[in-house]
């Protein structure tokens, strides 16, 4: 379907936090996403999977997730100074800062009219993937993605150490783990720890390997795989679409 497209400003901490934010065009109420980047912002390939999602028929809020560093429209550029700078910002930005921006989006979108409160969902990629699974221990979660998440089993997210695999019993909806079995930065251990912390939790959950590289759904990269990154988005609209009873 069509979808509209805007940006709004939220309030986190007396920090200006953006929130880009696209939905179906059709009036009505839709289920609401809370989308999370990797490390390099909001850019061209990140809009791109936020525009495409709401096509399906979701209301979908992406924070820029370093605005306590970055001017506002800030966009990290997938190089090897991006990278190191990208890191650096993950690196600076503390656990609860983190969790203040996932709760100020909820509360946006359960506070939007074209939003189904009861309907809340995230998505995310690498330390997104991370946060929109800390972002499950909220209730109002029904539903997270999580695509190739760094850092969850060795708590590496932000200043200090992230106590995610800690508290994974906190977790009420259902969550879609999507690896790549060739990821160095979520190697086979790493794999398993998460996979059987979700199951020794008894939260309901569905794991898809893909014989792929990190970021393998990043449509500007040398490790974008279409193919897999096809498949991928096939199970996550159904995952979505199953735990909102389209």
């Amino acid at each position: 379907m069509q979808i509209t497209q805007r940006n709004v400003e939220l309030r986190v901490d007396d920090s200006l936090m953006r929130v880009y934010v696209a939905g179906p065009k059709p009036p009505g109420q839709y289920p609401g996403i809370l989308f999370y980047s990797d490390i390099y912002q909001l850019g061209a390939p990140m809009i791109r999977l936020v525009n495409y999602l709401a096509g399906f028929g979701y209301v979908v809020a992406a924070p820029e997730i370093f605005h306590r560093l970055e001017p506002v429209g800030s966009v990290i550029e997938p190089n090897d100074i991006g990278r190191m700078r990208g890191n650096d910002d993950a690196r600076r930005t503390s656990i609860p800062a983190y969790d203040a921006d996932c709760r100020a989006v909820i509360n946006f979108l359960q506070a939007e009219g074209a939003v189904n409160p009861q309907k809340i969902g995230t998505l995310g990629f690498c330390i997104g993937g991370h946060l929109s699974f800390r972002a499950a221990f909220n209730s109002e979660i029904k539903a997270a993605v999580c695509c190739y998440p760094t850092g969850i089993p060795s708590g590496k997210l932000g200043l200090g150490i992230a106590d995610t695999i800690e508290r994974v019993d906190k977790i009420k909806g259902e969550i879609l783990l999507i690896l790549g079995t060739l990821d160095p930065h979520i190697p086979e251990t790493d794999r398993n720890t998460l996979i059987t912390s979700l199951e020794n939790a008894n939260i309901n959950h569905k794991v898809v390997l893909y014989a792929a590289e990190h970021t393998f759904m990043r449509d500007d990269g040398y490790r974008y795989d279409p193919e897999k990154s096809t498949s991928a988005w096939s199970e996550i609209i159904t995952f979505l679409s199953n735990n909102f009873s389209f």
